[in-house]
């Protein structure tokens, strides 16, 4: 069974202060990240996510892996490996690498309503900026 990965970034103006959610479910055990990350693009912030949550993944060692993410441009350039918005291809170019990490990588991109958990974590993150 994969591990499960839900993803999303955030940001209160475009740009402006953002952050990103990561709930990554794993072997019956949840864990949730609320990581600010200071001055970014609601899109650019949708990518860190998923950057961050591969990073996350990587360091546990976790082979099978299947994210989810409300966006569908950072979906399909994961999947397919290309971005149309050259602004986006030093993400891509992470994104590739760190694939390199999962034998077995998934993404699938689902509603907003699904991805509920991951968008509270990341408008949290958003406040927490504020304090660093």
């Amino acid at each position: 069974m994969p591990t499960e990965i839900y993803v999303d970034g955030a940001s209160a103006g475009n740009p402006g202060p953002s952050g990103i959610g990561i709930f990554i479910k794993h072997e019956g055990k949840a864990e949730s990240f609320s990581i600010p990350i200071g001055m970014h693009t609601n899109q650019e912030a949708e990518f860190l996510a998923l950057i961050e949550g591969m990073k996350l993944c990587a360091t546990r060692g976790y082979q099978s892996v299947s994210f989810r993410t409300d966006s569908d441009i950072v979906e399909r350039a994961a999947d397919i490996e290309i971005v149309k918005n050259k602004a986006f291809q030093p993400f891509l170019e992470e994104i590739i690498r760190l694939k390199s990490a999962f034998p077995l990588f998934f993404i699938k991109w689902i509603p907003g309503k699904q991805n509920q958990k991951a968008d509270q974590l990341a408008k949290e993150a958003i406040r927490m900026n504020d304090r660093n």
